[in-house]
């Protein structure tokens, strides 16, 4: 059974989102930016109450701001998913979940050494350029069960 359920038009929307954030990280990390995008879906709680469609959540504004920085400055839309990102995107859908992405809600690009936490959040792990944070253990147990 899929870990949410989706569309056709999901799965694209969401290779695009993978591969604008993600692509000069190769597949794996594509897979660990779609990793966030599922468990953001899947959360409902902190900064991801309410957000029932991955549409919802790739054009989440928060601040001010779109949360994704390839929406914010619209790299999202520059190329359209290949086949590969959208494999990778069902992957993510069905099934895939893996550290240092498996229960993270945020990563970012610092551009230099991770900090141990995100806005309080507890640093999980790197991978290459991306550092991925997961909540604190009590504050959104929806992701760790999803």
């Amino acid at each position: 059974m899929a870990r949410i359920a989706y569309r056709d038009a999901d799965v694209a929307l969401m290779a695009r989102m993978m591969r604008a954030e993600a692509e000069g990280e190769g597949q794996q990390g594509m897979l660990y930016v779609g990793n966030v995008i599922v468990n953001r879906r899947i959360a409902n709680c902190l900064d991801f109450r309410n957000l029932r469609t991955i549409n919802q959540v790739i054009f989440q504004v928060q601040g001010g701001n779109f949360s994704f920085e390839a929406v914010q400055k619209g790299n999202v839309f520059y190329q359209r998913a290949r086949n590969v990102e959208k494999r990778l995107a069902r992957k993510n859908l069905e099934f895939w979940r893996q550290h240092p992405a498996k229960f993270a809600l945020w990563y970012f690009n610092p551009g230099g050494q991770c900090p141990p936490t995100w806005y309080g959040q507890p640093f999980s792990g790197q991978f290459k350029n991306h550092c991925y944070y997961e909540p604190r253990p009590g504050t959104c147990e929806p992701v760790y069960g999803g």
